[in-house]
């Protein structure tokens, strides 16, 4: 029994990471995307936006899925899923087609992730869910910042389109472990909120377009207009969330003050973090004129720092307290921030690497915070953490 467990927890894993990894592998290849399809680059970006627009509006009710039809089922079918949109993507010839293609990717990782949490509860007993989440957990957030590193390498020593391909036999290997191990659960009954997710993903892509548009071409009424129209939808949005039956969000847990400054201190330090790493690439690549590989290896020494002390930092979350452990991680990374900011056209290239490490700190005590949040007690409360940890990784 144990040894199946450990497979089926190998097999989420994989999932986990494939999923995670596909969030960030991209960019780094951005640039070579745009010049081998002779793209324009406000189109070459909805290659990355699509792929999260899919998952910040499906995860949530995707996974009632699981609970209708059978995690397993659902759970298996978001792999194929997602191996067949990763073909898809790298065999892309032009790209509204690779675009297209990573929607159908994204909606297979909304399914693999939408039922992991509850697969991991299914199968480990109490005492052994803490370990497992966070494993699950740390998989999600390594894997992000492991995309970076691969997207660089893959891209310049393979090629871009490989950065997909390479999904397919990863792929193939977490879906035999799934399809041999993992069962369906007992079916309950559930719903699905259609209306919210529907006018979700309308606000987000509304604002992500005229926000795009905006940053691209300059501001016009029209993208003032798609982006306005998006934020006013936020009202109709929150008063469909709080009539109908089973929410895609529930607003009722944001009376909870200190998961409401949580979640605004993690969508702050995300918005502040990633923007300026996608600027930061930018500039290795176009005004300095790295490859993606030279551009990925000055970031390589914050990302074996995170994965080499990681693991241990939970102790020390468990010791001193998370709030302590969260609050330390952000003012590192606005330190690392910082230190970005310093370059110049021609400045040192070890302003990077130190700009790198210390962010690199910053990830280990954000997974230290994230490991605590894993390893509440109880399934119904360990679910509720981990589903916030994977909406904001």
């Amino acid at each position: 029994m144990v040894e199946r467990r450990n497979l089926i927890l190998a097999s989420v894993l994989i999932g986990m990471l494939m999923s995670a990894i596909d969030t960030t592998i991209v960019i780094l290849a951005l640039p070579t995307i745009t010049d081998q399809l002779h793209a324009p680059f406000l189109d070459t970006i909805w290659v990355i936006l699509i792929y999260l627009l899919v998952l910040a509006a499906l995860t949530t009710q995707l996974g009632r899925l699981g609970d209708i039809f059978g995690r397993g089922r659902i759970f298996n079918i978001g792999f194929l899923i997602f191996i067949a949109g990763s073909a898809a993507s790298g065999a892309s010839p032009n790209v509204m087609l690779l675009i297209i293609s990573r929607a159908f990717q994204g909606f297979g990782a909304v399914l693999i992730q939408a039922n992991s949490s509850a697969i991991v509860a299914d199968y480990f007993p109490p005492k052994e869910r803490g370990r497992a989440f966070g494993i699950t957990s740390m998989g999600w957030t390594i894997g992000g910042a492991l995309g970076i590193v691969l997207g660089g390498i893959i891209t310049t020593l393979i090629g871009w389109r490989y950065i997909f391909y390479i999904n397919v036999p990863v792929g193939l290997i977490g879906f035999y472990f799934s399809i041999m191990y993992i069962k369906d659960n007992k079916k309950t009954k559930t719903t699905i909120d259609y209306y919210g997710t529907i006018l979700l993903l309308v606000l987000l892509s509304l604002i992500s377009y005229g926000a795009v548009e905006i940053a691209g071409n300059g501001i016009d009424v029209l993208n003032l207009v798609l982006v306005v129209v998006g934020i006013v939808l936020i009202i109709p949005f929150i008063l469909i969330e709080k009539h109908v039956k089973d929410p895609l969000i529930l607003l009722k847990a944001f009376k909870d003050r200190v998961l409401s400054f949580s979640l605004l201190a993690a969508t702050l330090q995300a918005i502040g973090y990633l923007s300026v790493l996608f600027i930061l690439i930018m500039y290795l690549q176009g005004i300095r004129g790295f490859s993606p590989l030279d551009s990925s290896l000055l970031l390589v020494p914050g990302y074996i720092i995170s994965s080499l002390f990681a693991p241990r930092m939970g102790k020390l979350s468990d010791r001193i307290g998370s709030r302590i452990v969260a609050s330390i991680g952000i003012f590192l990374m606005a330190g690392g921030v910082l230190v970005y900011l310093m370059m110049g056209l021609n400045s040192t290239l070890y302003l990077v690497i130190a700009g790198s490490i210390i962010t690199g700190v910053w990830r280990v005590y954000v997974l230290a915070f994230k490991q605590q949040c894993s390893n509440v007690r109880g399934p119904q409360r360990a679910l509720r953490f981990d589903l916030w940890i994977i909406e904001n990784a």
